[in-house]
C-alpha cells in the first residue's frame, strides 16, 4: 500500500473518498460559459474509474457547473449539477462550526474538559474541546484503528459484506463512544494526532448537551436556516436520498469474487456526526464561502480553526478545528482551506480561499470499474486542485 493511501485511511475516509456566500461579491452565475480546462479536470476522475462527477466552481470569472460520467450504471444521463449526495467526512466541518458557536457566544471553552458535561460516556477528564476537533484527544477511532504498524485494531463494520449486510442497521451515538472508549486510547490526550471519527460523535454530544436539543435541530437553527440551505440536512437513521441524485455503488470483494451494489440508500448512522450529512455543490459553496469570510463565527475563532498540528500532514494540508489547511506554493492563491470526505459509493470536496470568494466543491460516485480508482484520485485531485487556484 502506498504512503498516500495508508494516509488516506489512517485519517478515516472511506475507498471512495481515498479516491476523496453571505457578504462575498462575486460575478453572476454563468454555468454555460466555455471552461474546458475544468471540464476535462472534471473527466479525468471518471477516466480514473469512478462512475461519475459533479463540479462546481466559483471564481473571478464568475460561477462555472459541469458534470461528467453518468447518473446510473447503464444509462448515458451525466451526473445532476444539482444533484444530492453524502459528504462524508466533510460533515465534520459543519459539526465543528456547530461547536464553535457555542464558544463564541461563551457558553463553553476551546479547552474545557468535556468529561463533566457527558459524565456517563467514561470520557478521559483531560480530553477538551479543541482535542476533539483538531483529533488530539487519543480517542479509539470506532471505525478501526490504523496503527503505526500496518495493522489495524477493528472497530464497526464499514466495509465489505459486513457492511453491506448491515448497511441499514441504525447505530445510537452513544454506542459508537462506548465502544471506542472501551479500546486503549491511542496516545495521552494532547500528546499527539490521530484522525478519529469518534471525536465528532463526541462533539454532536457535546453540542446537544449543550443546546438540549437534537443535533439536526440545531444545524438546522443555527446554520441550515440563515443560510437558506434547504438542500443540505443530517438525515439520522434515514436511509433516503431527497431527489435529483446521482446514484452511486460500491465495489467489494467476497469470497474471491468481486460485486458491484447501489448504495445510494444507506443508513449512515454508523458515521453520525462524523460524515452523515447530505447536501449539493450550491449549499456546499454557499455554506463554506460563509464560514471563511466570518459570517459564521468571529474572526478570532476563525483563526482558531486554522492553527493547524504539525503532526496532521496529508494530501489535504495540515488539520486544524475541522478543517485542513493547505498551502499551494508559488503561483496559487497561497493557502487554501479544505476538508474533503467519503462514504461508501461517495466522495466530496469542499475548498476555499481564506476570505471565501473562491471556491471548489464537487461530489464523485462511486461506479463498476475492475481498477482501483484510489490509485489515480490523489493526482487527478491535485490537477483540478491547481486548475481551480493556481495560475490566472
Amino acid at each position: 500500500m502506498t504512503k498516500t493511501l495508508k494516509t488516506f485511511r489512517r485519517i478515516g475516509l472511506t475507498a471512495l473518498a481515498a479516491a476523496l456566500l453571505a457578504g462575498v461579491t462575486a460575478p453572476a452565475a454563468s454555468a454555460g460559459q466555455d471552461r474546458p480546462e475544468l471540464q476535462k479536470a472534471a473527466q479525468e476522475f471518471v477516466d480514473a474509474g469512478f462512475g461519475g462527477m459533479q463540479l462546481r466552481v466559483r471564481d473571478e470569472r464568475g460561477e462555472w457547473t459541469g458534470s461528467a460520467g453518468v447518473r446510473e450504471l447503464g444509462g448515458t444521463a451525466k451526473p445532476p449539477t444539482n444533484g444530492h449526495f453524502r459528504l462524508g467526512s466533510t460533515t465534520k466541518n459543519f459539526t465543528a462550526t456547530l461547536v464553535l458557536q457555542f464558544v463564541a457566544e461563551g457558553r463553553i471553552g476551546l479547552d474545557t474538559p468535556v468529561a463533566g458535561l457527558l459524565p456517563r460516556l467514561g470520557l478521559d477528564p483531560r480530553i477538551t474541546v479543541r482535542m476533539l476537533l483538531q483529533h488530539t484527544s487519543g480517542l479509539f477511532n470506532h471505525t478501526g484503528q490504523y496503527n503505526p504498524d500496518g495493522t489495524v485494531t477493528p472497530g464497526i463494520p464499514w466495509a465489505g459484506q459486513e457492511w453491506v449486510d448491515k448497511r441499514f442497521h441504525t447505530y445510537q451515538p452513544e454506542e459508537l463512544v462506548r465502544l471506542a472508549v472501551s479500546k486503549p486510547a491511542v496516545f495521552a490526550p494532547g500528546a499527539g494526532w490521530s484522525y478519529s471519527n469518534t471525536n465528532y460523535v463526541v462533539a454532536r454530544l457535546l453540542v446537544e448537551k449543550l443546546s438540549g436539543r437534537p443535533f439536526a435541530d440545531e444545524l438546522d437553527r443555527r446554520i441550515l436556516r440563515p443560510l437558506k440551505l434547504r438542500d443540505t440536512l443530517s438525515p439520522g437513521a434515514w436511509a433516503g436520498m431527497p431527489k435529483p441524485y446521482a446514484h452511486a455503488y460500491y465495489r467489494y470483494e467476497n469470497a474471491g469474487q468481486w460485486k458491484t451494489i447501489d448504495v445510494t440508500h444507506q443508513n449512515p448512522t454508523w458515521i453520525s456526526s462524523a460524515g452523515d450529512m447530505i447536501s449539493t455543490t450550491k449549499d456546499l459553496q454557499t455554506y463554506f464561502s460563509a464560514l471563511q469570510s466570518g459570517k459564521l463565527l468571529p474572526a478570532w475563532l476563525l483563526a482558531e480553526m486554522r492553527v493547524t498540528h504539525p503532526g496532521s500532514e496529508s494530501l489535504y494540508g495540515f488539520y486544524g478545528l475541522g478543517q485542513f489547511s493547505q498551502d499551494l506554493g508559488p503561483g496559487c492563491v497561497g493557502v487554501v482551506l479544505n476538508h474533503n470526505g467519503g462514504l461508501n459509493g461517495y466522495g466530496s470536496l469542499m475548498y476555499s480561499t481564506p476570505d471565501g470568494s473562491k471556491t471548489l466543491t464537487a461530489s464523485v460516485t462511486g461506479g463498476d470499474a475492475a481498477n482501483d480508482p484510489t490509485q489515480a484520485f490523489p493526482a487527478a485531485l491535485n490537477k483540478l486542485v491547481r486548475t481551480v487556484f493556481c495560475g490566472k
